[in-house]
């Protein structure tokens, strides 16, 4: 189901500075039938991109913003799964399997997408091997990292699965040692399986410890190897 906002362009795929890896390997006749086959919209903070549950009928690329992607539990306790940075496609998982969405996505900052017809992306898929390539490639780093990830929450301790969190932020989010939180306090405990007291806790601790520098949601990780060393050994 497509989402509405209030603000829908349509500008020109040749000519956007905002492609994705996969659509760079595509020829001038294929980004023409791509800008004859896309919407792009802007939604603002906290609106919901993608529900859980809704049918997925096209394909949709993230240009700019950051964006959550979560679901519901037992008793529809939260659980975020990633924070989607630019250049991404949301919900290729639900679009190449029983068509629904199994997660939610909701713009953590104000963004830009492009929903994408999905037999024109299809088309794609079935005769571009290059675009498959980079398509496959995106899924496969995603499930990876996130797996890693899942992993490291359930055999670490709090100060471990916290000091994870920052550095996921800072190394694939930001790629940078000083970044503004995407996520709230309660929002990353739904992230590393844990509660919002012990997350706030563990971050006043690192900063009494010197390895961090706070200012609300603003952070400066002022040792990195510490850090990386408490997600070491958990």
């Amino acid at each position: 189901m497509l989402q509405q906002s209030n603000i829908s362009i349509f500008s020109n795929c040749e000519t956007c500075i905002d492609k994705s890896c996969a659509v760079q390997t595509l020829s001038n006749d294929d980004l023409s039938l791509l800008s004859a086959n896309y919407h792009e919209t802007s939604f603002e903070k906290g609106e919901i991109i993608l529900p859980e549950g809704a049918f997925a009928d096209h394909v949709v690329y993230l240009r700019s913003g950051l964006v959550k992607e979560y679901g519901k539990g037992d008793q529809y306790q939260e659980y975020i799964l990633q924070v989607v940075k630019p250049h991404s496609y949301l919900g290729l998982h639900s679009i190449f399997s029983d068509s629904l969405n199994h997660y939610s996505y909701m713009a953590l900052t104000n963004v830009k997408v492009c929903y994408i017809k999905l037999p024109v992306f299809s088309k794609f898929i079935k005769e571009n091997g290059r675009f498959s390539y980079e398509i496959l490639s995106s899924v496969c780093n995603d499930s990876v990292r996130n797996y890693h990830r899942f992993i490291g929450q359930h055999q670490k301790k709090i100060f471990g699965k916290v000091a994870d969190a920052l550095l996921y932020f800072s190394s694939v989010i930001f790629d940078s040692p000083n970044f503004i939180l995407p996520l709230s306090r309660k929002e990353i405990a739904y992230m590393i399986g844990t509660s919002r007291e012990s997350v706030s806790k563990q971050i006043c601790g690192f900063e009494a410890d010197n390895i961090l520098k706070i200012n609300g949601r603003s952070i400066s990780i002022l040792d990195m190897k510490r850090l990386k060393q408490i997600s070491r050994v958990g």
